[in-house]
């Protein structure tokens, strides 16, 4: 797609949460993108005003070039709400709106009107009150592209963590570890990481799933039954994997210092330790997607929405990291 500036699709999550405060403030500060935004027009001049902030609202025409807003304008793309909206306060009745935004920006991006998605955060548990399961976005897009299998991973600067297992509990994860889902985690880690973020010869470190990687089998026979055999195997083909290692060492600074990412089993592994060491500016990146998606690091935020008090650091962050995959997909 040969566009300048690239265009991105940005969708304001939760309502009820602090998705379109962000989505407000963005407008004040000049972008070097046209970002337009799937959302209720009436919604996001609600919220303005409740910030006390300037905002004008521009209807988003496909047919136009591509053109940054001026300060304190935003383009929309409108998608209508089931119900009021009520700062902080949930409603199932709008879980269809919020899986309708998503839809309709995964369309246009499949559609090649938009370079890339970042996604506000939305509440899977708002969802699931309706009726409509749903484990995250992560899962959601994965099957809005034609059922593939999508890679969470969270960056900030000087790591990069990727998922192995996702939104599971705890007591599901270990059966969920096969030879073939981790290899197939790693070669699309390998592959993102060429494609998306010019790593030539990417490094990779991989936890072990029990606590000191399994000690010889003591404490769990899962790295010598399935990780590690998986990992002898790709490293014959080429990949460069270190590991099982304990995950209680692996970040520390002298592995970091010689690592491409980090690949952890499963979500409470890795991301506490990328959230502590980055929360606010870490990014969450979708793998694996036929399209580039970024997000926030943070969720709902419920009792700030409204007040004025959201800071959008991890939104500056995630649309800073689309862009840059976009420039890299398009050779600028």
């Amino acid at each position: 797609m040969d566009r300048n500036p690239p265009r991105l699709i940005l969708t304001t999550g939760e309502p009820a949460g602090i998705g379109p405060d962000l989505c407000v403030m963005l407008a004040q500060q000049v972008q070097p993108a046209e970002i337009v935004v799937a959302a209720a027009p009436a919604l996001l001049q609600e919220r303005a005003a409740l910030l006390d902030l300037p905002l004008t609202l521009e209807g988003f025409d496909p047919a136009a070039p591509p053109a940054p807003s001026a300060v304190g304008h935003l383009k929309v793309l409108p998608i209508p709400l089931t119900v009021p909206v009520q700062p902080g306060r949930l409603d199932p009745g709008n879980a269809g709106y919020v899986l309708r935004m998503l839809e309709t920006a995964v369309r246009g991006c499949l559609e090649g009107s938009f370079d890339a998605l970042i996604t506000a955060p939305v509440h899977k548990g708002v969802i699931n009150d309706a009726g409509i399961p749903f484990s995250g976005h992560t899962e959601f897009l994965a099957r809005l592209c034609g059922d593939r299998t999508p890679v969470m991973m969270l960056a900030t600067p000087g790591l990069r963590v990727a998922l192995v297992t996702t939104h599971l509990p705890l007591r599901a994860v270990a059966d969920a570890i096969t030879p073939a889902s981790l290899e197939q985690v790693l070669r699309i880690l390998d592959q993102a990481l060429r494609a998306r973020f010019a790593v030539r010869e990417p490094r990779m470190l991989v936890c072990g799933l029990n606590p000191h990687a399994g000690e010889g089998g003591h404490l769990g026979r899962e790295e010598l039954e399935i990780i590690e055999p998986t990992l002898n195997r790709l490293r014959g083909a080429g990949l460069r994997l270190v590991g099982p290692l304990p995950a209680d060492t692996v970040f520390t600074p002298p592995y970091l210092e010689a690592a491409d990412a980090i690949v952890a089993m499963y979500h409470d592994q890795g991301l506490p330790v990328l959230k502590a060491l980055g929360f606010g500016n870490a990014v969450n990146i979708t793998l694996g997607l036929p399209l580039i998606r970024t997000s926030v690091d943070h969720g709902t935020a419920l009792d700030l929405a409204g007040t004025g008090r959201a800071e959008c650091g991890s939104l500056l962050a995630a649309i800073k990291s689309a862009l840059e995959m976009v420039k890299l997909s398009r050779g600028d």
